[in-house]
């Protein structure tokens, strides 16, 4: 186990690109939830004890990218052959004291978390496998956290997951799986950040999308969310569409269970971020892109337990994948030292001077 404090950048084959990520963002001083990474030398120790990498093997071998069919059997295969397989004993209970510790620490019993995958091929800058795996949420007490283990590492083999991975290029063997165990936000709202403009590429604006309730329902398109630009330069908020947001994705207090629910009438087109709150997710945007060089996709959450500015927490960054691809424009002329030296290019290349 590696705690996501210990956790950086250069931890990324011990525990995927998400869990660096979480453990980089927290050594920043950026507000994550705390939690930890189940490393990848699990997920090798426990598909070796369970005896099935040759059979894993052998229904990869079986795929034919061509026929949905052939990707689609190999995934669920696979997927029940880790399922099915018990957890050494050695690894469910270092994954358990961990969990009960995190618990003791956050002054929680049967503390609720997110199980997340994070794959060593994730949220890289060429290559996008974001939301290829599963992530679980408000996943209480130790038999839920173990059981939900599994369920990620099996998600490595998605029919999804693996599909890219053929298409891209990346040898199945050679991407591991960690998964995170991080305290859950009790969400009152979440969202996505861009910090730049998706629309246009343009760098010096930040763009925040949100609705109520947990974030899933903004990263699965399933509303329209709250839309916000903003100068992250002038720290001005220049443009905010809010939308009719009928649904949220919420915790059932009687089973534990997240279930979307119909959002009530007087709530719908209620902005669901206020003006402090985005510019202070502004100003946490511009930090995170200044510590890692580049745009970034982040994920936030608004947590409904905590006061003001403690409660706005940030559960993801990658690198934005649209616009950093984006071949740039030559331009007319190429730099010189002099515009003397320009002259005598076009005179060279048989065209006149004006």
């Amino acid at each position: 186990m590696l705690w996501f404090r210990e956790c950086t950048s250069e931890s990324l084959p011990r525990v995927g690109g998400k869990n660096a990520s979480l453990g980089e963002m927290t050594k920043a001083g950026i507000p994550v939830p705390p939690g930890f990474a189940v490393t990848t030398e699990a997920y090798e120790d426990f598909l070796t004890d369970a005896g099935i990498k040759g059979d894993i093997e052998h229904a990869l071998s079986q795929v034919d990218i061509e026929d949905v069919a052939s990707v689609d059997k190999a995934s669920q295969t696979i997927r029940q052959l880790i399922e099915s397989a018990p957890l050494p004993q050695r690894i469910g209970e270092a994954i358990s004291a961990a969990y009960q510790t995190l618990a003791e620490e956050c002054n929680v019993a049967d503390l609720p978390i997110a199980v997340r995958s994070s794959a060593t091929a994730e949220d890289l800058p060429g290559a996008s496998f974001a939301g290829q795996q599963e992530t679980y949420l408000w996943i209480r007490g130790s038999d839920q956290v173990l059981e939900k283990f599994k369920n990620c590492i099996s998600s490595l083999f998605t029919p999804r997951a693996i599909s890219y991975r053929i298409k891209m290029g990346f040898p199945h063997e050679k991407v591991l799986i960690s998964v995170g165990m991080q305290k859950m936000v009790n969400a009152r709202a979440a969202g996505v950040m861009f910090t730049l403009n998706p629309a246009s590429g343009d760098v010096s604006k930040i763009v925040i999308e949100g609705n109520w309730g947990l974030g899933e329902t903004v990263v699965a398109g399933e509303v329209t969310p709250d839309w916000f630009l903003v100068d992250k330069v002038a720290f001005e908020i220049l443009k905010r569409g809010i939308s009719c947001k009928t649904v949220e994705r919420v915790v059932d207090p009687d089973t534990g269970e997240v279930v979307s629910r119909d959002m009530p009438a007087e709530r719908q087109n209620t902005p669901c971020l206020n003006d402090e709150e985005i510019l202070e997710l502004t100003r946490l945007g511009r930090v995170i892109e200044r510590h890692y060089g580049k745009p970034q996709d982040i994920e936030w959450a608004i947590d409904n337990d905590l006061q003001f500015p403690e409660n706005i927490l940030i559960v993801q960054s990658r690198p934005e994948t649209v616009w950093s691809q984006k071949k740039k424009e030559e331009p007319l002329f190429k730099p010189k030292a002099s515009i003397m030296e320009m002259m005598i290019d076009r005179l060279k290349e048989g065209r006149k001077l004006k």
